[in-house]
């Protein structure tokens, strides 16, 4: 059976003549991108940026009072958690259960998963976990009173005496999960309070379908479903619904995350724990998150903010006509949900430096194996052999079809790399 912690020609872009290697120790072998040592297409970290990001947003938090608990669906990769985790994280989020794996590997030991449990099976995985770490906390999401029956009937068949952290969630109508109104909600909360299997330790929202990308737009509804997550908390702890020694309260995803600070720092009865849940943070990307970034800094009076950490190298294997270059790389390699890549660098065959991509150079199109790069008539053409890189839109998506990415320094050299889990 292979080893989870060693990279082999069985992932994709690890070259066949090289032999196994754990993903931290890929820097022995030496090799560089501009000199084309690995196959193309190849998603690639930039190490810089990358620790730039890291610590940016740890120090966005500390300074304003709050901690980082990032979403590790972004990335699923322990190599990147445990970084989080060693800079000071709270904790780490993950949206199922089988994603939490990846964070315990990593080391964590206080774990938000920002999604309901409901099955029986991920119910039997947690307490397993649990069963298996006295120190190691998790909680889930509850929106519903037929949830909670649903872990109590669990509780029933199982004869668990287990009581499960929660976290009740605000929800906004017409989007996905979480309660609707403050009455559901309150109602909801007594329903915890009175279940054996259930331990109410706070609330929880995402506001990031509010986002339009539009700072007086975002800012009135972020805030107002801020303000009915603090009417909903104060009414909460009023009645003495929270257990435990201190209140969570959680929020953000990675496009607005400024706008819901304020409501992770309520004063109550217990000390509050505002924790917000950024992901998409530790690479950015070079146009949705980066669009709404702008944002961010312009609200927050910010300079030197988040970088684009993840690009994806392509070749270029045919020029077939007249204004079309088609690369190595499709749909099975970066992200087309958002947005189709951004065209940001070129280096000619034989080059050992990166240039900016000649203005109007765009992907039009992907195939599942092929980029289509559309460029004026006329115009010098890419010739077939150069490395074309492309910029992505939300990295989750890219991401997840990689098995490693190598981390690179500036001159295009492998320093390390990391695995993923997904």
């Amino acid at each position: 059976m292979r080893s989870k912690n060693l990279l082999d020609a069985g992932f994709k872009g690890f070259p066949l003549a090289a032999g196994s290697c754990p993903a931290e120790d890929v820097g022995r072998y030496g090799w560089n991108l501009f000199k084309d040592d690995l196959p193309y297409p190849m998603a690639v970290i930039r190490q810089a940026e990358l620790e730039h990001n890291l610590r940016w947003m740890q120090a966005f938090t500390e300074e304003r009072g709050i901690f980082i608990a990032p979403h590790g669906k972004t990335t699923m990769s322990p190599q990147l958690f445990r970084r989080q985790l060693a800079l000071g994280a709270w904790g780490l989020t993950f949206a199922t259960v089988f994603q939490v794996n990846a964070g315990l590997e990593a080391g964590a030991r206080r774990v938000i998963i920002a999604n309901q449990v409901v099955g029986d099976a991920d119910l039997d995985a947690l307490a397993h976990m649990l069963a298996r770490d006295a120190q190691l906390r998790i909680w889930f999401l509850v929106d519903s009173i037929a949830q909670v029956e649903l872990t109590e009937s669990w509780a029933l068949r199982r004869s668990s005496a287990r009581r499960f952290d929660c976290l009740l969630e605000i929800g906004i109508e017409g989007q996905r999960t979480g309660a609707r109104t403050p009455a559901q909600a309150l109602a909801l909360a007594e329903r915890i309070n009175g279940c054996a299997s259930l331990v109410l330790g706070g609330l929880e929202c995402y506001e990031g379908g509010l986002a339009h990308c539009q700072t007086e737009h975002d800012s009135k509804e972020v805030g107002a479903l801020m303000a009915r997550v603090e009417e909903i908390a104060r009414e909460c702890d009023r009645r003495g619904l929270f257990e435990g020694g201190q209140i969570i309260i959680s929020a953000g995803g990675s496009a607005v995350f400024d706008l819901v600070v304020p409501g992770l720092k309520l004063a109550l009865s217990k000390t509050v724990e505002g924790i917000l849940r950024s992901g998409c943070y530790i690479t950015q990307d070079h146009d949705f998150y980066s669009r709404m970034l702008r944002n961010v800094e312009q609200r927050q009076g910010l300079k030197d903010s988040l970088l684009p950490a993840l690009e994806v190298w392509t070749m270029v294997q045919s020029v077939p006509e007249p204004g079309l270059a088609i690369l190595t790389c499709g749909k099975r390699d970066v992200s087309y949900d958002l947005s189709l890549p951004v065209v940001t660098h070129h280096a000619p065959k034989g080059s050992l430096e990166r240039q900016a991509a000649p203005a109007g150079w765009r992907i039009a199109a992907l195939n599942d194996q092929h980029a289509y790069l559309r460029f004026a008539d006329g115009a010098a053409p890419p010739e077939v052999g150069d490395r074309v890189v492309l910029g992505i839109s939300h990295p989750c998506t890219t991401f997840d079809k990689w098995t490693w990415l190598p981390i690179i320094s500036e001159t295009g050299v492998v320093v390390s790399a990391v695995s993923t889990r997904f």
